[in-house]
């Protein structure tokens, strides 16, 4: 027979209750959310309007797309298209991030979501935890600005190079935090097996 788990006393109680204050960030999120599943039906219909000969579609594409200073195509050519696909690749991955940050936070600091048994959990809240978070979540940023930077190549002649070398910077500074940031999770994963072993 199991012994009842003592009761919290209603201070601790109260401290630990408090983790439900961020549930209408998470709920904000998937609002946020649904913004982000419209745009995309928004673009990729225009695209689709624009491929097949919709003149009002097609400027509103060219309008997204153009850079300012650059020349304005008067048609739907590969640049353009492959800039619109980028932006749709761009707003699934993050779609993706929200989804890590809502339901891998959600998991992580409210409450058990209990998605063992289920058939469609994602792998990696299997073993998440809030530096596996932190990890998944910088890797997420680096492939956002990896597709920002090749929109800004594909237009490199509308930017100047202090504008290229920044943002290529930029990215660079987002890959020596994800590396730091795993190298640090590294360490500390050692040092725990380490602590334990002893």
């Amino acid at each position: 027979m199991t012994e009842p788990k003592p009761k919290l006393r209603p201070l601790p109680a109260f401290i630990f209750m408090t983790r439900w204050l961020q549930l209408p960030l998470y709920l904000g999120l998937i609002l946020a959310q649904c913004v982000y599943v419209f745009h995309f039906w928004v673009e990729l219909k225009d695209l689709i309007g624009a491929a097949m000969g919709n003149e009002a579609a097609l400027q509103h594409i060219i309008q997204a797309v153009t850079v300012p200073g650059a020349p304005v195509p008067s048609k739907l050519n590969e640049t353009t298209i492959m800039l619109v696909v980028l932006g749709l690749i761009d707003v699934v991955m993050i779609s993706n991030l929200l989804v890590m940050v809502i339901i891998g936070g959600y998991e992580t600091f409210i409450s058990r979501m209990n998605l063992d048994t289920h058939p469609d959990q994602p792998e990696w809240l299997s073993h998440v935890n809030a530096s596996v978070l932190k990890t998944k979540l910088a890797m997420a940023i680096i492939g956002i600005s990896s597709i920002h930077l090749l929109k800004t190549f594909i237009n490199a002649s509308s930017y100047t190079a202090q504008v290229l070398i920044a943002q290529t910077a930029i990215h660079i500074v987002f890959l020596l935090s994800a590396i730091a940031i795993a190298y640090t999770d590294r360490l500390t994963t050692m040092t725990h097996n380490d602590s334990k072993s002893h």
